[in-house]
């Protein structure tokens, strides 16, 4: 009787234990406490190797602390970069942020890479994707009045490389497609979104493009 006794105060304690880091695990809610400084690093890391501009939301699920923490410790970085004057800096690109290199350097930066071999888009290409930009959503009827040309490799061509998307059918006639810029779009030509577009005189030296 009395090893039944201990055994059932054993098992009892067990459960007791158990029920109480389970209570611990709770009130920590799956968050991560981490210090400002470490938090700012691993979101500079993050930003770094990330392909595409990356959200605070997105580095703070990966890893587990509060998008307003993220938030904050990227702020401080926008800052840190602001005041060093080097040649790089944080910016906000389609709701995702990423380092890139600052404007008063681009023409050396643009030097650079003509020099190396790329997949540059045609002056029709080009010119079709900047009347798509400035004038979205458009058909393609629309797009050949007015450039006086026809465009269809050139349309082929950028959905191919993924610059513009299909925005659904006019409800006009015949009900066209209608095409738009894409997130790539704003990601290749280094835009927070599509109020930074660029005067259609950059567009060839932003895109590489050639005749």
């Amino acid at each position: 009787m009395i090893d039944k006794a201990k055994a059932a105060t054993a098992t009892t304690n067990e459960v007791d234990f158990e029920l109480e880091i389970s209570s611990d695990s709770e009130t920590v809610e799956g968050r991560r406490q981490i210090s400002d400084a470490e938090l700012k690093s691993i979101a500079e890391a993050l930003i770094f190797v990330a392909e595409e501009p990356i959200g605070a939301e997105s580095i703070a699920d990966l890893i587990d602390v509060e998008t307003d923490a993220v938030e904050k410790a990227i702020s401080k970085l926008v800052r840190e970069y602001d005041s060093r004057n080097g040649g790089l800096q944080l910016r906000e690109i389609a709701g995702g942020w990423q380092i890139a290199t600052r404007p008063e350097h681009h023409e050396n930066v643009r030097a650079y890479l003509r020099s190396k071999p790329s997949a540059k888009l045609s002056l029709a290409s080009l010119e079709t994707l900047a009347v798509i930009a400035y004038k979205q959503p458009i058909t393609i009827p629309e797009i050949l009045e007015i450039r006086g040309v026809q465009s269809p490799s050139a349309i082929k061509t950028l959905l191919d490389k993924r610059l513009i998307v299909a925005k659904g059918r006019k409800e006009t006639v015949g009900r066209p497609m209608m095409y738009g810029t894409s997130k790539e779009f704003l990601i290749q030509f280094g835009l927070k979104d599509l109020s930074e577009l660029p005067s259609i005189e950059d567009f060839r030296d932003l895109a590489g493009g050639e005749s």
